[in-house]
């Protein structure tokens, strides 16, 4: 491509999601039109609806929308748009598509494709850094991909080892071996995830370094050879090969560590050619040692450097380095400024082994932007979480001044970001912000493993004070409905009746019943969203001042007297969401009897979550033990295992590979070795 600069008009955004929607912001900065693709998942996403316009590109599989080439391509030629910008992930570092691009006078916002062929390959990408003098982690980067091979290589390279996806990233394709014996169906389960996700199931086998950090250093490089770095940030605390928490710069880093890493992390984008944003991955290990690990397009530049860098800053680069303008700083200019943290959000279980949650957002609510504090979403009130695609709701950063400042604006940020309708990892993040070993210590990438049993705590159990609460929202919700009537002023009157109110709720199968009488009312003005009220559940008793207010559309109950309160409450039908900073729990009313499936028994196994079966492995007849593999089940793009729980006989497969399934479909009956014996 020239150097001459030109002017894009049009950019089609060959992506979702969150980042999707932060490419178009920052067009819509730039005065550039946007062109969204969507899938049929998608057809009212949130990237749709921001975009100047928006092309239908196929079915929901990721392998026949967003990861076909020629769909993209003729979309941005038959809508006129002068580039393609492709986020990370799915064809972002794709050097086919690069080349297509190119075919087709089609402008990629991102590196040349040579270098997408020396990083877009793992193996490849280490091949070049060692040739450039980086150092790096022991294993095998070869071609041959035969299965006896690879467990030769892996026995050669010492257990436990890291399988990796060559062409992949995110986690997916990842899987750590600790034994020879489990190596090969960990071979097959990479290969699969790999080839659906990335389009390729080439892998390489690295040694498993023993309780390491996770060190990501950020690179900008221009067309005319210039590159620089933004610092690091440390992506140590993860789950499934996947970050959770960021913060930037890395604890117990030294000035001479973060310099080298900073000058090796510039060395890799050089000797691959690199153009754009990039980010160059290490491992530290308990040596202060670092070993590059790889190299993609992620844009991630939270930190707190000069002017406060952000993500739409980085797009804006990108765009500007794609049309021949030079990088607008330089090294020299850039200098740290304090401490940034970011958290991932995600539609998530963390107590059911963080298994992906599908469904409807009923209700999301944000913290309010500022300086310091920014969200990355690509999701609303109303959206849907699609089986289909990551679950990623959405990313949260903060920064301020120093570590400490910044961790506070973090738990106060995660007290007020409310989502409903679905399980998320947001009580789990509050827990790691507050645990002293994530304040005072500095994480490894075994930090969630190791400090499992304070953060992955189990399901809280419901208390007296959550049904009273539920039960005064539904008095002072349902007569604030009346609050601007004639009839208001008849507060202390009700015809054929009391002003007595008696809920049922559920409580793990059981029925607390909830009596509620207003003595007072509020004493400003005949208001009927608050008052004075006599709460009794079971033998408790309670007199409590509530009032019910309602803030840029959010609902507080605020409670003084027995019980002394202030939390935000939605609800969905016959479900009341409560949130008491940081803790949510959801209060049923009792005419919400649970028709859902049960959780799988012992010989009735079921789906744990909605998705693709990807591999029956037993057949009707057949003999399993306990903790056998029964059926692998694929969501968001990441394979569950179901196994047998007990010694059993297949008596029937309900499904075969390719459906579908809801959360709660019975996969698998077994009859169960004792229940023979009977």
């Amino acid at each position: 491509m020239s150097n001459d600069p030109v002017s894009f008009k049009k950019v089609l955004i060959a992506n979702r999601g969150e980042i999707a929607c932060r490419v178009i912001k920052t067009l819509k900065q730039l005065d550039i039109r946007s062109v969204a693709v969507y899938s049929d998942a998608d057809a009212n996403a949130q990237h749709v609806l921001l975009a100047d316009q928006a092309i239908h590109i196929g079915p929901a599989p990721v392998s026949e929308s967003y990861l076909d080439m020629e769909r993209i391509v003729t979309a941005a030629t038959l809508c006129g748009a002068e580039a393609i910008h492709p986020g990370y992930g799915f064809l972002s570092e794709n050097p086919q598509f690069a080349q297509l691009c190119a075919n087709n006078n089609v402008v990629l916002i991102g590196p040349p494709a040579s270098a997408m062929v020396a990083m877009g390959s793992k193996a490849q990408a280490k091949a070049i850094m060692g040739e450039a003098g980086v150092s790096l982690v022991p294993g095998y980067h070869g071609e041959r991909q035969e299965t006896e091979f690879l467990k030769q290589e892996a026995s050669r390279i010492g257990y436990p080892v890291l399988l990796k996806a060559s062409y992949g990233g995110g986690g997916k394709g990842m899987r750590t071996v600790f034994k020879e014996t489990d190596l090969e169906d960990a071979i097959q389960s990479c290969k699969r995830e790999s080839k659906a996700s990335f389009g390729n199931d080439h892998l390489i086998i690295e040694k498993y370094i023993v309780d390491p950090r996770h060190v990501e250093i950020q690179v900008f490089a221009d067309q005319q050879g210039q590159v620089v770095y933004l610092f690091e940030r440390d992506c140590s605390i993860q789950r499934r090969h996947q970050k959770v928490v960021e913060e930037a710069p890395a604890q117990g880093l030294d000035e001479s560590t973060r310099q080298q890493m900073g000058q090796s992390a510039v060395q890799a984008a050089k000797a691959i050619g690199y153009v754009g944003a990039g980010t160059v991955e290490f491992l530290l290990d308990a040596n202060g040692d670092f070993y590059f690990m790889e190299m993609n397009t992620r844009l991630q530049v939270e930190h707190p450097v000069t002017e406060m860098i952000t993500g739409q800053d980085l797009v804006a680069w990108q765009v500007q380095v794609a049309e021949g303008h030079p990088l607008p700083l330089t090294q020299q200019q850039l200098t740290l400024s304090g401490h940034s943290i970011e958290v991932r959000i995600y539609a998530e279980d963390p107590e059911n082994e963080f298994l992906p949650c599908t469904g409807q957002i009923h209700s999301l609510q944000l913290p309010q932007a500022s300086r310091h504090l920014r969200v990355d979403s690509g999701v609303v009130s109303g959206d849907e979480i699609s089986v289909h695609y990551d679950p990623m709701i959405a990313k949260l950063i903060v920064w301020d001044y120093d570590r400490m400042r910044a961790v506070h604006r973090m738990e106060k940020a995660l007290t007020e970001f409310q989502i409903a309708g679905l399980k998320t990892n947001l009580p789990f993040l509050s827990r790691i912000i507050k645990h002293p070993a994530f304040t005072k210590g500095i994480p490894t990438t075994h930090f969630i493993d190791e400090q499992h049993e304070a953060l992955l705590v189990s399901k809280q159990a419901l208390t007296a004070a959550d049904f009273v609460m539920a039960g005064l929202y539904q008095v002072l919700s349902a007569a604030s409905q009346y609050q601007d009537g004639p009839w208001s002023q008849l507060h202390g009157w009700q015809l054929n009746g009391s002003d007595d109110h008696q809920y049922d709720f559920l409580n793990e199968g059981d029925v607390v019943t909830v009596n509620i009488a207003k003595v007072q009312q509020a004493a400003s003005q005949a208001r009927r969203n608050a008052g004075v009220f006599e709460v009794v559940s079971g033998d408790q008793r309670y007199t409590v001042s509530a009032q019910l207010v309602t803030h840029e559309n959010v609902q507080r109950l605020r409670l003084s007297g027995d019980i002394v309160k202030t939390v935000s409450v939605f609800q969905h039908e016959h479900q009341i969401t409560l949130f008491d900073e940081g803790t949510v729990k959801v209060v049923a009313q009792k005419q919400l009897q649970l028709s859902a499936a049960e959780a799988g028994t012992d010989a009735q196994l079921k789906a744990p979550m909605n998705g693709r079966i990807v591999k029956v492995l037993v057949s009707a007849g057949d003999s399993v033990q306990p903790d056998d593999a029964l059926v692998i089940v694929e969501a968001m793009k990441m394979e569950h295992t179901i196994r047998a729980h007990k010694a059993a006989q297949v008596l029937e497969v309900m499904f075969a590979e390719g459906d579908l399934v809801s959360e709660g479909d019975q996969l698998i009956e077994l009859q169960l070795e004792d229940e023979e014996a009977e």
